[in-house]
């Protein structure tokens, strides 16, 4: 009996790709220049530093377009609250978490309309986020 299995997880390769392109595009840009504004990616969040808020809020539309391009859903960024790091608060950073799935709250949709659809399949779903 065929099933039907609902993943949602983001490709590691080009999340690290898209974050590659976004540091090199931000480098290059003149009106990021001299601001040591930069993405960093760790194991399950992306971390954005630069000197100013406006800027963070340039970089995740940049971030978000390398992402879109490269086929990673934009809505599996979370973006977190801005902090003020550095020697007497003059940089900002902000924490885009990386999603390794859709909310259980989605999924339990999905597999909701999959059942009035009545297809008679068995359903599971993995890989889903509290």
């Amino acid at each position: 009996m065929p099933s039907f299995d609902v993943v949602s997880e983001v490709d590691l390769h080009e999340l690290n790709n898209a974050v590659d392109q976004a540091n090199r595009e931000v480098t290059t840009r003149f009106d990021f220049k001299d601001t040591g504004a930069t993405f960093e990616l760790a194991d399950s969040e992306i971390r954005m530093k630069a000197q100013v808020e406006f800027q963070l809020q340039q970089m995740l539309d940049i971030l978000q377009n390398k992402a879109g391009r490269r086929g990673i859903d934009i809505g599996s960024f979370d973006a977190g609250d801005v902090e003020e790091t550095g020697p007497a608060r003059r940089a900002v950073e902000d924490v885009v978490g990386r999603v390794t799935g859709k909310k259980r709250d989605d999924l339990q949709q999905v597999i909701a309309m999959l059942k009035d659809a009545d297809l008679g399949l068995p359903l599971q779903y993995e890989n889903f986020r509290d």
